[in-house]
């Protein structure tokens, strides 16, 4: 990856994990931060965890990046950083961000989960950061780890040691699981036991929601904000759907990791001619620049619900979905609201993240169920006020 990106790399043991790293490192406590509303709500408690005060930015309706023409200039002057998406792999406007965060004095962090090999102003998305986290678990499918990336090669050691402090030693229990994992997984589903894979994944720590976004629990997050930045008060949060977030890796998860990290390269084609195939389908917007190998695309549909449930009768599972916005779930108690919430709010009602590797059985499923394509508002459009 230090070749791919021209950058240092860290591993950790999470995307979370290394994204906290990185707001310790650059961030004061009570500092703000500019990050999308349409996000997993993990990453908001991590924002808070680090002592931060969240800024949910307005974002483009196509492909949920970041609309910078909407961020007033009121909001730029009261913020410590700017933290990306890149959702689904679609890169937000890195080459504007970084020259908006110069022009600022503040650091750019990029959150590269969902894009390990997307590009954008002819560089890969995580290059233009002041550092760029990235995961492990979404195209490689290993399931595990993430790296930090680093503009200055100096920091690496201090990020190191900060990574180190933050560890917890490596569990017998917690490789066994993570090397049968796969095993498990296999069987329940090639016995189609829809309940049994519900609580395999229970049992793994890959499924805590029983909705979209986790229960909040405000009162108990106003006492854990009143201890941040630590990440422990707020590790309830933090930990779910990935209970070794924070649990140093043993030699199951190194080599695993390692092997599925030398085929990324097919998985990233795969990745590519799927998102082709769904970028051509009725359902796609046309959002800037070119095709990427998207983790999901973000097909657009009227009646999601009924979507998804379509998709649910042929064994298709919707994941990643994240609605509502996270200003909306948190209220301006614990976030400052998007000046322009109106395509954030329209984007994750009506955005279906649609796996490319089952583009072909996804598009003949929506077609036979008569999913009709959402068309965005006027009011809704990239740079308009979206009140």
């Amino acid at each position: 990856m230090r070749d791919r990106l021209g950058r240092e790399c860290l591993y950790v043991p999470s995307c979370r994990l290394g994204l906290y790293v990185a707001l310790r490192h650059w961030c004061r406590p009570g500092g703000r931060v500019l990050m999308s509303p349409v996000n997993d709500d993990v990453i908001f408690f991590v924002v808070l965890a680090a002592g931060l005060r969240p800024v949910q930015a307005p974002l483009d309706p196509r492909d949920g990046s970041i609309d910078l023409r909407a961020v007033p200039d009121a909001v730029w002057h009261g913020l410590s950083a700017v933290l990306t998406t890149n959702l689904y792999g679609n890169p937000d406007p890195a080459p504007e961000l970084r020259a908006r965060c110069d022009a600022s004095g503040i650091p750019l962090l990029e959150d590269a989960a969902h894009a390990i090999g997307s590009r954008v102003g002819g560089r890969p998305v995580g290059s233009y950061g002041d550092a760029s986290v990235f995961s492990l678990s979404k195209h490689t499918a290993a399931k595990t780890g993430g790296f930090l990336t680093v503009a200055d090669p100096a920091l690496r050691g201090a990020l190191e040691e900060a990574r180190d402090d933050l560890l917890a030693p490596s569990r017998l229990a917690s490789e066994l699981t993570y090397a049968l994992r796969p095993y498990a997984e296999a069987g329940v589903r090639g016995l189609r036991l829809v309940r049994a894979a519900r609580a395999v994944m229970r049992l793994l720590g890959m499924a805590e929601r029983e909705e979209i976004r986790m229960p909040l629990r405000a009162d108990e997050l106003k006492q854990a904000m009143a201890e941040a930045p630590a990440l422990g008060p707020f590790h309830s949060w933090v930990r779910v759907d990935m209970h070794d977030y924070r649990i140093a890796p043993g030699a199951a998860r190194h080599s695993r990791t390692a092997r599925l990290l030398d085929r990324l390269d097919d998985r990233l084609a795969a990745h590519l001619a799927g998102t082709r195939r769904l970028s051509e389908s009725p359902w796609a917007a046309a959002g800037p620049g070119p095709v990427q190998p998207l983790f999901r695309v973000p097909l657009l549909v009227e009646d999601r619900d009924a979507a998804i449930a379509a998709l649910a009768r042929h064994r298709i599972t919707t994941g990643y979905l994240y609605d509502p916005p996270l200003d909306d779930y948190a209220s301006g108690l614990f976030t400052d609201p998007s000046p322009a919430p109106a395509a954030a709010r329209w984007f994750a009602r009506h955005a279906l993240p649609a796996d490319p590797l089952r583009a072909e059985r996804i598009i003949a499923v929506l077609r036979e169920s008569g999913a009709r394509p959402a068309g965005v508002p006027a009011e809704c459009r990239p740079g308009g006020d979206g009140g």
